[in-house]
């Protein structure tokens, strides 16, 4: 049930969220907010939740958009909170992006531009100083390229797209790609199986990457000598994927003809061969929209069921409704806890008409229906398990809380 006032479920915002993504959370069921206290939900972009106390009335946290290192998430997996993101909301906004950092660097466009900018003089001046210059700034066209796609997610998958209708030839790196992932890549695009031989064969390379341990400076200086001379990089995913000192390195020894990337920092500042933009991957109207209305569903429904879709920390589960009555229950994926909460809802006689768990790494999460109202104090005696992280009881409301 809603733990905040005028039993509404409490929605924090932390960021400016598009209407359109709030205005499906009905006005019935719940209260939103930059101002909320004791919230139910917290809901936000890019601000930084590692210096701020979460709640304990939370239960979950929304980020519009697909990366969640501004999110405690390890803090969250200890209190049995799922983490959501919105995967693919705007993945055709950074595709776009990565197009347009493909083009500037072909064309040398930048600098072009930077050029033009210096000229002085009447019209014939500048006509004579277009015609003696502009050699400088000779590109390459796309068709035959080889563009090198290292990740291929949703985002991935729609710049690999592109780039074969524009005429390149794409190969594609992601050891972790999945089922469906696989099935919609483009026929086109060559599978690499080792990250070196990518890196060396590609004109051109493009990170759609998260950022983990595993991630982190990826980028660094034994692959960028694998690279071929004049190597174009484009970075639409994360700064620290790559090591900036490695990028400068490879860009003075002729390896990088440019960096592209939409994280500016100090490092880089003012490099001729960088292009930094000011993380405009989902800064578009459609993209914000896109992830205010997917994440707005996604946490509706948790909040609402219990059902978990596009976590990071928990499994995907869903579990229709048969029967008003419900518990959701996440805890350590141990042995045994599931024949516990069991055991402990027999012990009174509830009957379990139907049950899902699922685990994720240290996680399990279960759904557990049952033919009678559950006590509360059989959901604390669930909460007293060791190894149980957090209990929800959420009865049926209404309707599906929409109006």
């Amino acid at each position: 049930m809603p733990e905040s006032q005028n039993n509404k479920f409490g929605i924090l915002t932390l960021n400016a969220i598009a209407a359109v993504g709030l205005t499906r959370l009905p006005d019935g069921y719940f209260q939103v907010g930059n101002t909320i206290t004791d919230p139910d939900a917290i809901l936000l972009r890019s601000h930084n939740m590692h210096d701020m106390p979460v709640p304990r009335s939370v239960v979950a946290i929304g980020r519009a958009g697909a990366g969640t290192n501004n999110i405690p998430v390890n803090q969250m997996n200890a209190r049995g909170i799922p983490v959501f993101n919105t995967p693919g909301a705007n993945a055709n906004a950074v595709k776009e992006l990565v197009l347009t950092g493909i083009l500037l660097a072909s064309r040398n466009i930048i600098p072009a531009i930077r050029f033009v900018d210096t000229l002085q003089g009447d019209d014939a001046d500048l006509h004579q100083q277009v015609e003696t210059e502009k050699k400088r700034f000779s590109g390459l066209e796309l068709p035959g390229q080889i563009l090198g796609i290292i990740g291929l997610g949703k985002i991935g998958r729609l710049v690999a797209d592109a780039a074969i209708k524009l005429g390149m030839k794409v190969s594609g790196f992601d050891p972790k790609i999945t089922i469906d992932a696989a099935w919609s890549l483009p026929a086109e695009v060559r599978k690499v199986n080792e990250i070196e031989t990518l890196v060396h064969r590609s004109h051109i390379i493009s990170l759609h990457i998260p950022l983990t341990d595993s991630t982190r400076h990826l980028i660094n200086t034994d692959l960028v000598a694998r690279m071929q001379k004049n190597t174009v990089l484009l970075n639409f995913s994360r700064d620290e994927i790559v090591d900036e000192d490695a990028i400068l390195a490879g860009i003075e020894q002729g390896t990088i003809k440019n960096y592209i990337c939409d994280f500016p920092s100090q490092k880089l500042q003012h490099h001729p061969a960088v292009i930094a933009l000011p993380h405009l991957g989902a800064s578009t109207k459609e993209a914000e929209e896109n992830c205010a209305i997917m994440i707005a569903d996604q946490i509706m429904d948790y909040l609402i069921n219990g059902n978990i879709l596009h976590s990071v920390n928990f499994p995907d589960i869903s579990m229709e409704r048969e029967v008003p009555y419900r518990a959701a229950i996440a805890n350590a994926n141990v042995p045994n806890l599931l024949g516990q909460i069991s055991t402990c809802m027999a012990s009174i006689g509830l009957n379990i008409h139907n049950m899902v768990n699922k685990s994720r790494g240290e996680i399990a999460y279960t759904l557990v229906d049952t033919d009678k109202p559950i006590p509360q104090e059989i959901i604390n005696a669930i909460e007293n398990i060791t190894g149980v992280l957090m209990v929800r009881y959420i009865p049926k409301l209404p309707s599906d809380g929409r109006q």
